[in-house]
């Protein structure tokens, strides 16, 4: 459909803006420092050397499992057009990235919805200083965001052209087996995806084997580029591992799953994760950074206590230390197991829902304490507010579309609903909160704003 010209001149001014607050996060505050330099350097040694893995000086590059390829790729390519060790050059082509998902998504709102909804949703995706942060740190984020809009973008013009072998089938899966080898829970979006396109068909009556074949190569599609990762992986390590092992670790590193189920009885803000999880077998841990409520028993205390001045002593996690927080875990666990099960995941959830997104600021941890910085306070909480604005937009807009009974879409609302809900239900499994782990509900969030504008007839596409 052709713009006039204001608006073309509003989407131009849309996308200025967005560049210029993602240029500000780029100079102001870019983040080059720990995942970033594990990526950079796996990246490097694998362009020069062949090796996936660490450069070490004195035995040669020691390859590495706990990575997926996907962002190594992105970086090697940015790397050989720009110079190694440019980021620079890499946020700056993650800006246009972000940019290119701001305008699919609102492409794909002028199709679901209207042309003004396709603006609004233009200008809250390029305004949106959570996901505009992340590029101006070299991670999986920025491409993951752009893999989610893609995926259901191309099931809006799949389903259009007829759900059958199309450019999109294969635009869909290209999406999905990209998304899983940037992260590996990216294997939720091709589980809400996959059995949306093949409802499409179902509903359609087509439930000829031919007409299901292109569902079924599109899946084989997704997890045909671990194949040569998991044949790597068995040559390298002896061991079968199609995705990055949970913990991060190498065959043969030490886990420590008794730290790291006690740590899971209590925690719940962003600032354990930083202060406590973070640091073990690398930093001192302070008692003091510890909350009260990891403690039932005040003997409970004086052996936390005691563990970490002895841990302390030279910050290494021996399995004597982590057998002694397994057996705090599992009492605490018998204390109360609906705190263990129900109540912190969700509490974790929350966190990592509604906490000012600040993580990549130069904001203290705990902002709330307004006593020791009182504009840092007034900021994060703003944050907040603004982070809850785009939670309840989405959250009325999806109710919106749902009364409207979807537009005759109703397999692509599931599948990004369900989508939001799997990853809901996998963050509450894990032991660290980080917001950054809920910033994929975003462009779905920004999308569904869309449906509080309802679509005009002389509009429909």
């Amino acid at each position: 459909m052709a713009l006039d010209r204001k608006q073309a001149v509003r989407i131009g001014l849309a996308l200025a803006l967005g560049l210029a607050l993602r240029l500000v996060f780029v100079y102001a505050t870019p983040r080059i420092a720990g995942d970033t330099l594990i990526y950079g350097d796996i990246a490097k040694n694998w362009m020069q050397h062949g090796v996936y893995g660490f450069a070490d000086s004195s035995a040669g590059p020691v390859p590495t499992l706990i990575r997926l390829p996907g962002y190594p790729i992105f970086l090697a390519l940015c790397f050989r057009i720009f110079g190694d060790d440019r980021y620079s050059a890499v946020m700056l082509v993650q800006c246009f990235i972000d940019l290119g998902t701001c305008l699919l998504l609102a492409d794909l709102a002028r199709r679901l919805f209207n042309r003004r909804a396709a603006e609004i949703v233009l200008w809250l995706g390029v305004l949106c200083p959570f996901t505009a942060n992340y590029v101006a740190a070299p991670l999986t984020e920025t491409l993951t965001l752009a893999t989610i809009a893609v995926a259901f973008y191309g099931i809006y013009r799949w389903q259009q052209q007829g759900s059958g072998w199309n450019r999109w089938l294969w635009i869909i899966a290209a999406s999905l087996a990209y998304s899983l080898l940037l992260r590996p829970e990216q294997g939720l979006l091709a589980a809400a995806v996959l059995p949306a396109m093949l409802w499409i068909v179902v509903r359609r009556g087509s439930w000829n084997p031919a007409n299901l074949a292109p569902i079924a190569v599109a899946a084989l599609c997704v997890v045909l580029p671990l194949l040569p990762w998991t044949v790597r992986n068995w040559r390298t390590f002896h061991v079968v591992q199609p995705l990055a092992p949970r913990y991060a670790t190498d065959p043969g590193e030490m886990v420590s799953r008794g730290f790291q189920r006690w740590f899971k009885s209590w925690a719940i803000e962003f600032a354990s994760t930083e202060d406590v999880y973070w640091n073990w077998d690398s930093a001192a841990i302070d008692i003091d950074d510890v909350p009260t409520r990891a403690f039932d028993t005040d003997e409970q205390y004086n052996r936390v206590e005691a563990l970490l001045k002895e841990y302390n002593e030279d910050n290494n996690a021996t399995p004597r230390l982590d057998a002694a927080f397994a057996s705090l875990a599992d009492e605490r666990v018998a204390d109360d197991p609906i705190r263990y099960y129900l109540a912190l995941p969700f509490a974790r959830l929350a966190d990592m829902v509604l906490r000012p997104r600040t993580e990549m600021m130069p904001i203290d941890l705990e902002w709330w304490k307004g006593s020791r910085h009182p504009g840092q306070t007034l900021f994060a909480g703003g944050y907040a507010l603004l982070n809850l604005a785009y939670f309840a937009l989405g959250g009325l807009g999806l109710w919106r579309w749902r009364k409207r009974g979807w537009d005759g879409y109703s397999a692509l609302a599931w599948s990004m609903a369900a989508y939001l809900l799997l990853r809901c239900l996998l963050l509450m499994t894990l032991d660290n909160s980080e917001q950054r782990y809920t910033l994929e509900f975003f462009p779905l969030l920004v999308l569904w704003a869309g449906a509080l504008f309802p679509r005009r007839a002389e509009e429909r596409l």
